[in-house]
C-alpha cells in the first residue's frame, strides 16, 4: 500500500526544482484562474519557512503591502507555481523566521549573504 502512494507522489513531483532557502527574498510566479482566463501573478517577499518534505513540501513567503503584512503558503511541487526566482540570498541562522512577524521597517529586514 505504501509503495503505491510513493509511486503516485513521485509522479507528481517537479523535475526541475528552484534552489532557495529560508531568509531568501524570492519572486513566486503563481498561476491565477479568473473565470475561463489564466494569468500569472508575481508575489515577492522573504521566505519565512520551509516545512515537510517530498511531495507535500510547502514554503511561506511574507511581504509588506501598504503597511500590512501579507503571508502566503505555497506548495513547492504545485502546478500553480510557475517558478520561484531568487532575488537575493539571506543570511540567517535558524530554520523558521517567525520573529519577523512582530517587526516593522528596518528591523524586519534580513541581512544579505555576501560570498
Amino acid at each position: 500500500m505504501a509503495d503505491i502512494i510513493k509511486e503516485i507522489e513521485a509522479e507528481q513531483m517537479k523535475d526541475s526544482l528552484d534552489e532557495f532557502a529560508v531568509g531568501d527574498t524570492v519572486r513566486v510566479y503563481g498561476k491565477i484562474k479568473e473565470g475561463n482566463r489564466e494569468r500569472i501573478q508575481v508575489f515577492e517577499g522573504v521566505v519565512l519557512k520551509r516545512q515537510n518534505g517530498g511531495n507535500r513540501e510547502t514554503f511561506t513567503v511574507r511581504k509588506s503591502s501598504n503597511g500590512v503584512g501579507v503571508e502566503k503558503t505555497w506548495p513547492v511541487h504545485s502546478p500553480n507555481v510557475e517558478k520561484v526566482e531568487v532575488v537575493r540570498k539571506g543570511k540567517v541562522r535558524r530554520a523558521k523566521l517567525n520573529y519577523l512577524r512582530d517587526r516593522v521597517g528596518k528591523k524586519a529586514k534580513v541581512k544579505e549573504l555576501v560570498k
